[in-house]
């Protein structure tokens, strides 16, 4: 009889984790390694978070919340997507979770039944299919190239509907190409999406802080009102505010399935961390200047990286509107040799090649669901971020 269940073969573990535990090894062993694979930003906490988590440790608050969230936490959400999106929630209409990923996997795993179809635009995060595989569903991949901005149009998303689709999930900004659609663009999507009345959309806004060259973020519900009762609008603290290791991701959505993601989150973690919740609050209601602080050295590394990186042969990196990752087509350097002798047959080889190599850890576009690519996060020091497109470069000028 076999120990480990048949539903862990339907997933992998998270490549994007691998690589960046990868990199951290090689660095253990005294390797000059600069890692741009991990989705995490490079400045600290702000200083009035931490001093409110301090705050509530010295205050006791160190018990069990309700499953949901604190209900402060729960209202400091409902006034955050108020203020961001003109988008109106009630208390009893929020969940808090350990970071987004869980709202993601509380939000599939009540809602899909075995064969249900889930539509997500590829390149995509690496968690979407393997989590709706998990629920016994089927990842719908719709491939959207750098021809297109890396965005999905009306008419892919409308030829890929049938009867069995379930939930539409949209990243935006996106991991991992950083490409946000404008006003106009989501709209084309909620047009298609209101004549489908039994799709449900999941609005993954993590990155809607960063975004670029004077565009503005915008989500699902507030571009269609009337898509209100079948979206989940999903945020949390890790990419605006520098709180990855904090894990508070929360969502607005209808009442009912709030309750059924609470009642499967009260049987795995409960909730969240008390003193978490409480840096929360004032992440979401506090100063917010950190965020453009951080938004304005995030555009400025995303010119510098975009411009190092086309002059490397073989390359052509797109310039992304959004998030803190690019992620370039190494098309033209398939099919060669490294100096050292490894044979780029794929986009797997092209970075594991340049980690060994040269010491830069980037992340396979085969792991986001769209081979012939790597994302690089430029979450990082200017420093790093123009040695390791040196690296880049050279790597690329040997191949032959």
């Amino acid at each position: 009889m076999n120990l480990i269940a048949d539903r862990l073969d339907r997933i992998s573990p998270s490549l994007t984790i691998a690589m960046t535990a990868k990199a951290r090894a090689l660095k253990a062993e005294g390797k000059d390694i600069i890692s741009l694979s991990a989705g995490e930003p490079d400045f600290d906490t702000p200083r009035n978070v931490k001093d409110a988590a301090i705050a509530a440790i010295e205050r006791g608050e160190t018990k069990y919340t309700d499953v949901a969230g604190t209900l402060a936490l729960r209202k400091a959400v409902c006034e955050k997507f108020k203020r961001d999106s003109g988008v109106e929630y009630k208390p009893e209409e929020i969940l808090v979770a350990t970071g987004g990923k869980q709202v993601i996997f509380d939000a599939l795993l009540a809602t899909i039944n075995p064969g249900d179809e889930a539509i997500i635009p590829a390149p995509c995060w690496v968690s979407y299919p393997d989590i709706v595989e998990l629920a016994e569903g089927k990842p719908v991949i719709l491939p959207c190239g750098q021809n297109q901005g890396f965005k999905l149009t009306a008419e892919q998303l409308e030829a890929a509907i049938t009867p069995k689709t379930k939930w539409f999930i949209l990243n935006n900004p996106c991991n991992p190409t950083g490409a946000a659609y404008t006003r106009d663009e989501l709209k084309a999507l909620t047009d298609v999406l209101v004549k489908h009345p039994d799709v449900w959309i999941f609005s993954d806004d993590i990155y809607e802080k960063l975004i670029y060259d004077g565009m503005k973020a915008v989500t699902v519900v507030e571009v269609e009102p009337r898509l209100r009762d079948r979206t989940v609008t999903m945020n949390g603290c890790s990419k605006a505010y520098a709180m990855t290791g904090w894990r508070i991701g929360f969502a607005g959505a209808p009442v009912t399935l709030i309750k059924a993601m609470d009642k499967l989150q009260s049987q795995s973690t409960s909730n969240t961390s008390s003193i978490s919740q409480a840096a929360a609050v004032e992440a979401l209601a506090g100063p917010q200047e950190s965020i453009e602080a951080m938004r304005v050295v995030y555009e400025r590394r995303r010119d510098l990286v975009v411009e190092m990186l086309n002059q490397a042969p073989g390359i052509r990196c797109h310039k992304p509107e959004g998030a803190f990752y690019v992620y370039p087509d190494v098309h033209g350097c398939l099919g060669k040799t490294s100096a050292g002798g490894r044979k780029i047959d794929g986009d797997e080889a092209f970075v594991l090649g340049l980690l060994e190599e040269h010491g830069v850890a980037a992340v396979h576009g085969t792991a986001f669901m769209f081979p012939g690519h790597f994302r690089i996060s430029y979450a990082t020091d200017d420093a790093s971020l123009v040695e390791a497109c040196k690296r880049i470069q050279t790597f690329c000028a040997g191949l032959r």
